[in-house]
């Protein structure tokens, strides 16, 4: 047995987050099933991406693909951005980060923080549009050498990540209890990958994807037509093309809730529970909710929280923000 007590670097301290118990906000909707949430900002950069982006790049060094001393370039919400910038900082690579301008300020200072070169695009364009932060991204990769992108919206190791992390600790943490999981599909890896371990450890358990309206996923899950997506303020869920690390066929239920819900229940989420996450946390955490409310009290549900509200205090977390935007009277 090793007497090693500590960690060779910090992205070594990536998963095992844990479960926390919803008290208050499900006792005001008489919710007698548990609900518990795991919030994946114990994770080092704070979000869930810490995961997969952490778990791919090890996988490309293995493969030979990612070489020493290259450079990594990804389009990036934030949340994989600053988990990219984390590795690349502890392992010596260098790190191109493109992002559109919708993200918070805090996710786009916390890239450069960690010595990320990034490239803020326009939101509000088609993603095959020349200045899309996806073909942006593929565009700064011909000015370098040695480049390894993730391609965390097609590469199925992101799926991968989580059926090896994810899903065995939510499995071993409720001891085979979880009867519902629920999360947000933004690539789609987190519920692909944890869905299909679940799934195969008791084919019952139900699974519930949360999109956000405007993007194109929940319409497509109900009419296999790909609608036409529209800007929307969460971010880190939903999409406005389909990814291939979207597995529709786990997927038992979909929800779709609007920006205003996801802010408002975000906050409720501080005020009531204490757990301060992002947006996406309360689009999950309201779908979670309107679920829990139709089991009983033998279900137990549990609800991946991808990410902090402390990279939103300016927005979300933030009255006049909210005012402004419609949210809040």
């Amino acid at each position: 047995m090793s007497d090693k007590y500590y960690y060779d670097d910090i992205t070594q301290t990536v998963g095992n987050t844990p479960l926390v118990k919803i008290r208050k906000m499900t006792a005001e909707r008489g919710i007698t099933a548990t609900v518990l949430v795991k919030p994946e900002y114990f994770n080092p950069t704070a979000s869930v991406k810490d995961r997969m982006a952490i778990y791919i790049l090890n996988e490309a060094i293995k493969s030979g693909e990612l070489k020493p001393g290259g450079t990594i370039i990804e389009a990036t919400s934030g949340n994989t951005g600053a988990a990219v910038a984390m590795f690349a900082a502890a392992h010596d690579y260098k790190a191109v980060l493109t992002i559109p301008d919708k993200m918070s300020k805090e996710k786009v200072d916390t890239l450069k923080a960690f010595g990320a070169e990034v490239h803020i695009c326009p939101t509000a364009v088609a993603p095959d549009h020349p200045d899309s932060y996806y073909e942006t991204a593929k565009r700064v990769a011909k000015n370098h050498k040695d480049v390894f992108m993730l391609n965390q919206y097609h590469n199925l190791d992101n799926i991968q990540a989580h059926y090896a992390t994810t899903g065995p600790e939510i499995w071993q943490q409720t001891k085979g209890q979880i009867d519902v999981f629920v999360a947000g599909v933004g690539t789609g890896g987190t519920m692909s990958g944890t869905a299909k371990y679940l799934k195969e450890q008791k084919a019952e358990i139900e699974i519930v994807a949360v999109d956000v309206e405007g993007s194109v996923y929940y319409d497509y899950f109900k009419t296999k037509q790909l609608p036409e997506a529209h800007p929307y303020l969460v971010e880190g869920i939903g999409d406005d093309m389909l990814c291939e690390t979207v597995d529709f066929s786990v997927i038992d239920t979909m929800y779709k809730v609007d920006d205003k819900t996801s802010f408002v229940v975000g906050r409720e989420l501080a005020h009531k529970e204490g757990i301060l996450a992002g947006g996406s946390a309360g689009s999950a955490m309201h779908a979670a909710l309107e679920h829990a409310a139709k089991l009983d009290e033998s279900k137990v549900v549990v609800v991946i929280l991808p990410d902090a509200g402390a990279k939103y205090i300016t927005k979300m977390f933030n009255e006049e923000w909210m005012r402004e935007k419609g949210f809040m009277e």
